[in-house]
C-alpha cells in the first residue's frame, strides 16, 4: 500500500489529460511544486471538481507512484477566484503563475511556495488597486530569491507587502524591474 501525503495546496495551473482526468501544478505545503493527475474531475458533477479549479486553496491527498503523484482526494478550503473580484487582480496572478511555471522545477520540494501565493492573493485583496504593480513586482521579486535569481536584498516574507515596501517599490519602480529583468535572464529563459 502507498503511503498518502496530506498537504494544504493552491492550485496554480490545470490542463486537460484525456477526456476526463486533468494534470495540476499545486503549490503544497511542504512539498514544494507538485504536478498531479486528477482522475474524473472534467466530469460533470465530479466531487472533487470544486476544490481542484484553478487559484483553489484546497486540502488535498496525494499519492506518489511510479507514474508520478495522483490525487486521492481534497477538500475546499479558500475559493480564490471568486474572492478576487478585479480583474486586474486575477491578471496579475495569471503572470505571476505563469512565470512559476516556467521558472521552478517541477516535483521537487526545495522551493515551498505555497505560503508566498497565499500571502500575495491576501495582499490583492486587500490593498487598492493602485497598489496592484507594486505588489505584483515584490511577489516577482520574492520568487526570483527563492529560486537563487534574484540579486541583492529581498524583504523577509513578513515585511515584503508592507504598506510601506509597496510604496517604496513604487517609486523605484524602475529599479524593481531592472532587478527582475536580470533575475530572468540569469534563468536562461
Amino acid at each position: 500500500m502507498r503511503h498518502k501525503y496530506e498537504a494544504s495546496a493552491i492550485v496554480i495551473g490545470r490542463s486537460p489529460l484525456g477526456e476526463a482526468n486533468a494534470l495540476l501544478v499545486l503549490a503544497a505545503k511542504g512539498l514544494g511544486l507538485v504536478r498531479a493527475r486528477a482522475q474524473g474531475v472534467r466530469k460533470a458533477g465530479a466531487k472533487l471538481a470544486p476544490a481542484l479549479t484553478t487559484l483553489s486553496e484546497s486540502d488535498v491527498s496525494l499519492v506518489k507512484g511510479k507514474e508520478g503523484w495522483r490525487i486521492a482526494g481534497a477538500v475546499l478550503r479558500e475559493p480564490w477566484f471568486s474572492r478576487l473580484k478585479e480583474r486586474d487582480a486575477r491578471l496579475r496572478i495569471a503572470r505571476v503563475h505563469g512565470l512559476l511555471l516556467r521558472l521552478a522545477p517541477a516535483d521537487t520540494a526545495e522551493h515551498d511556495f505555497y505560503e508566498l501565493m497565499q500571502c500575495f492573493y491576501e495582499v490583492l485583496e486587500t490593498v487598492p488597486t493602485a497598489r496592484y504593480e507594486a505588489a505584483e513586482l515584490m511577489m516577482v521579486l520574492q520568487l526570483l530569491s527563492r529560486l537563487g535569481l534574484a540579486q541583492g536584498a529581498v524583504p523577509d516574507l513578513e515585511d515584503a507587502f508592507s504598506e510601506e515596501t509597496l510604496c517604496a517599490v513604487d517609486a523605484a519602480r524602475v529599479t524593481y524591474i531592472h532587478r527582475i529583468n536580470q533575475g530572468i535572464a540569469a534563468s536562461g529563459l
